[in-house]
């Protein structure tokens, strides 16, 4: 890790990861501490690590660890957030356009809903317990597209739900890898260990620190109507087709968080951070610190969508426009 071209901010002091023994590595055990919302405590963030190189990884044919792809989402939306002391209040993760060869640009969105933990800048070390789901909508470049004016217009005249923000976003639960009934999942120190990250995406040289996490993709979260979950699972699928089935269910998604030095925190841009992201890429489709990186396999060929597939769920969606045009 980078030990001389960045310098932490001062005002560390420290302490908190030394005061419980369970928090200790290898194993920290971090269940005395309740799991917090993620805003509520922005009052309490003194120190932050910014996470300028949020490197994924996920299997495009889950299953097969050939099919393995790489890619850096959006650099510097993500940042952990924490007192002088080091105890973790709030982290925020990653969002970004991403293209859908059925719909165009959609948001899809990593979202923290608990988290609990510490950080010790002296040692370069970290633990976190965590609870996310995905969310994904519409940006408002894809509601141009005919397909996507159509279906808005239709849920307009049912009065039911459509992603067409944040806030009625489909919502995709996660795991803690293999075990499909506990939410919580750990944030540890390190690379992941488990299967080998090309050079193109390790930041050794350049980072302060590196931590990483492992989830399980699960199911869409249902709605309660049939007719919307079966229209949220086809958003997904088709998502998944550009995407190299990221977000798809039993799928394992895997990240090594690669942070800037620690710096102090602005309370108010802490709060107001992620709907500046959100309205950048909405707007633009760009971050304001640098794009994402396409999909790439471990030799660096990038992975692409097959156009037969896509024509698959093409005639999906116009089953499903057939069968809201009937309920009207």
């Amino acid at each position: 890790m980078n030990d001389s071209n960045d310098s932490p901010a001062p005002g560390w002091v420290g302490g908190f990861a030394q005061s419980n023994p369970a928090f200790a590595y290898p194993d920290p055990d971090l269940k005395s501490l309740p799991m917090l919302c993620n805003m509520a405590n922005i009052d309490k963030l003194d120190r932050m690590e910014s996470i300028k190189w949020p490197e994924f990884s996920w299997q495009t044919v889950p299953g097969d660890e050939e099919t393995r792809c790489f890619q850096k989402f959006a650099p510097q939306i993500s940042r952990i957030g924490y007192t002088k002391e080091g105890r973790i209040f709030s982290i925020i993760c990653p969002q970004q356009g991403t293209y859908s060869p059925i719909f165009g640009d959609l948001n899809v969105e990593v979202t923290v809903t608990g988290q609990r933990g510490w950080v010790d800048e002296d040692t370069k070390t970290m633990a976190a317990d965590m609870t996310v789901v995905g969310k994904v909508w519409f940006t408002e470049d894809a509601k141009e597209k005919k397909i996507v004016k159509t279906l808005m217009w239709l849920f307009e005249q049912t009065g039911w739900p459509f992603p067409f923000d944040k806030d009625h976003a489909i919502v995709i639960k996660t795991s803690h890898d293999d075990h499909s009934e506990e939410p919580i999942f750990p944030f540890v120190q390190g690379e992941i260990t488990r299967f080998k990250s090309p050079e193109f995406a390790r930041h050794v040289d350049e980072a302060w620190d590196v931590a990483n996490i492992e989830v399980q993709i699960g199911d869409v979260e249902p709605t309660g109507n049939k007719l919307v979950d079966e229209f949220n699972q086809l958003i997904v699928d088709a998502f998944n087709l550009g995407a190299g089935n990221l977000l798809k269910s039993g799928n394992k998604l895997s990240w090594n968080i690669w942070f800037t030095a620690p710096e102090l925190v602005d309370r108010i841009k802490w709060k107001n951070h992620a709907d500046f992201w959100r309205h950048s890429i909405d707007v633009d489709h760009k971050s304001p610190d640098g794009q994402r990186s396409n999909p790439r396999y471990f030799d660096g060929t990038e992975f692409k969508p097959i156009d037969a597939v896509v024509d698959t769920e093409l005639d999906k969606i116009g089953d499903f426009i057939k069968k809201l045009l009937r309920h009207l």
